[in-house]
């Protein structure tokens, strides 16, 4: 009698095993899936607040906006005044920090702290952004598609530039003492002609900077007024222009 008792415990405490371990189980499956959903709701609010830690080495500075190589697809606005010292002496420094990110804007990431990496390896904070951003030469994708390539080009048919405001060609880049030339040239690499350039925004010479390593791109024109013909006939040069951006396409 005491033996058989002995295996009914022994078979209710078998039993009372796999009913904890399914318990267990089933316990952490819910806390993992629960955790799971606390990370897709914090991550889902970071996408919603649109912010973005950047961390990197700064290689140019014009105006306004830092590139960071190690940010990909995104070209850093500081809005307003470091604290100490300036953007330029940011170059070559590590420096990390968080962005915003706005709509209109997808490219551009408004930087609303940034630290910088001292020698002894501490990280010190130089800006946080009280302003709001002011992006009055950013040039976006849609915008772009606003400028017509000048197709058939020639110093001798002014009325190919002459006909639109916005424009863009496909050249290299003159910079000497009395001033920056575009130089165009046909589908087989012969020079049409030159574009006299009156000015650039800081967006443009930001990415002149980015394109350091290439020859020829493009070159999106504000069309001003058309050079002299006896000047036109003598050196090529076909009319003036305010350059607002530069790029691969």
């Amino acid at each position: 009698m005491a033996i058989q008792t002995n295996k009914t415990d022994k078979v209710s405490l078998f039993i009372g095993m796999i009913l904890l371990v399914f318990i267990l189980v089933a316990f952490g499956s819910v806390a993992c899936n629960k955790a799971e959903e606390g990370e897709t709701g914090e991550e889902a609010a970071g996408i919603q607040e649109g912010i973005m830690p950047f961390e990197g080495t700064v290689k140019a500075v014009v105006g306004k906006y830092v590139f960071l190589p190690e940010v990909s697809g995104f070209d850093i606005v500081i809005q307003g005044n470091l604290e100490s010292g300036t953007l330029e002496s940011l170059i070559d420094k590590e420096v990390r920090g968080e962005g915003e990110i706005f709509p209109d804007t997808p490219s551009i990431l408004v930087a609303k702290t940034l630290e910088v990496i001292g020698d002894s390896g501490d990280w010190t904070n130089i800006f946080t952004r009280t302003e709001e951003p002011v992006l009055e030469d950013f040039l976006d994708l849609s915008a772009r598609e606003e400028f017509v390539a000048l197709a058939d080009l020639s110093y001798d048919e002014k009325d190919v530039w002459e006909q639109n405001e916005k424009a863009k060609v496909y050249g290299s880049l003159e910079k000497n003492d009395s001033g920056d030339k575009i130089v165009v040239f046909d589908d087989e690499g012969k020079e049409i002609g030159k574009i006299l350039v009156d000015s650039y925004t800081d967006f443009c010479q930001f990415y002149l900077g980015k394109l350091g390593h290439f020859d020829k791109f493009w070159f999106y024109l504000n069309v001003k007024e058309t050079v002299d013909w006896s000047q036109r006939r003598r050196t090529r040069e076909m009319f003036h222009a305010d350059v607002v951006f530069a790029g691969l396409f």
